[in-house]
């Protein structure tokens, strides 16, 4: 008599069951990141913030974004109330939506009695609808305001396990400001003994990738790069600058391990703003320098 014995087969199943509920972020992340691994998001969000400073160069926003999607950068990245104006448009071949889930009271000359970032309701369902590749919320550091920083914390904890259940990549800001009365209004801290901890906070609740402020010296930035270690760094363009002087520090950036960039005023409120996405991507994609870039605003290259 031959005897069998039964092995239990539950180990397996759970793990091939663990296997498949694990997030797969590749598909958005690839609509988002450009073959060569690299990616400029254009920021068109300013609207949301109720700063009137922010709304010069898109008080058309359909014209705004007709030029941008013209121009192919990699992604734009928009509010709900704006992001049909990117969607609607026909065709495959436009810039992938980054839908910003946010909205803050931080950012005038003159900051409220009470500050607040709030996270829209159910922003990764609204998401998938609009057919997003990514969503980005701050990480506040402000000057004597910590509830700011908890709400942003609060605001990360509640999407990030909703991102991972539908594969959404997450894509955290981490932001230092200057102290308001020395700044007289929104400025950034540039001091990367604040950007590099907000930095790693970032990575550690979770960010898929971080959109992070330039270091004052541009010469170290490839220590927030360290720091984020596997996270793809974008840098964001902070203040509007001259022309040689953003495309001198985006290669710097880019040289040093960056993976793209979020640019939003350098772009929305140059005299030609279509010609200026392209003078960037150059340096993105093709590793051109400011020289090379200039050309091509120029409309000589």
């Amino acid at each position: 008599m031959v005897s069998l014995r039964c092995v239990n087969p539950a180990p397996i199943i759970v793990i091939k069951v663990l296997e498949m509920s694990k997030p797969v972020m590749k598909p958005r992340i690839n609509r988002l990141f450009a073959a060569d691994g690299k990616c400029f998001d254009v920021a068109v969000d300013h609207g949301f913030f109720n700063e009137g400073s922010f709304l010069s160069g898109i008080e058309s926003m359909e014209e705004a974004v007709t030029s941008l999607i013209e121009a192919a950068p990699d992604a734009i990245q928009l509010t709900i109330g704006q992001a049909r104006l990117l969607q609607e448009q026909p065709g495959k071949d436009k810039p992938a939506l980054v839908l910003r889930t946010d909205v803050a009271n931080v950012y005038g000359r003159a900051l409220p009695r009470t500050l607040f970032s709030r996270i829209i309701e159910d922003g990764v369902e609204q998401a998938l609808r609009l057919d997003a590749a990514c969503v980005v919320v701050n990480l506040f550091q402000i000057p004597g305001e910590p509830e700011v920083t908890r709400e942003c914390i609060d605001n990360i904890c509640r999407l990030k396990p909703v991102c991972d259940r539908y594969a959404m990549p997450l894509m955290i800001e981490p932001l230092v400001f200057r102290p308001n009365q020395e700044a007289g209004g929104y400025m950034v801290d540039g001091d990367e003994n604040k950007i590099i901890p907000l930095v790693r906070q970032a990575v550690e609740l979770g960010a898929d990738i971080i959109k992070a402020d330039p270091t004052d010296d541009v010469a170290i930035y490839h220590r927030v790069i360290q720091i984020a270690g596997r996270i793809p760094v974008l840098v964001r363009g902070g203040g509007k600058a001259g022309e040689r002087e953003i495309l001198e520090r985006t290669y710097q950036l880019m040289q040093q391990g960056a993976k793209g960039i979020v640019y939003g005023r350098n772009i929305i409120q140059h005299p030609q703003p279509a010609r200026m996405t392209q003078a960037l991507m150059s340096v993105v994609h093709d590793g051109a320098d400011a020289d090379v870039a200039l050309q091509i605003l120029g409309g000589v290259a």
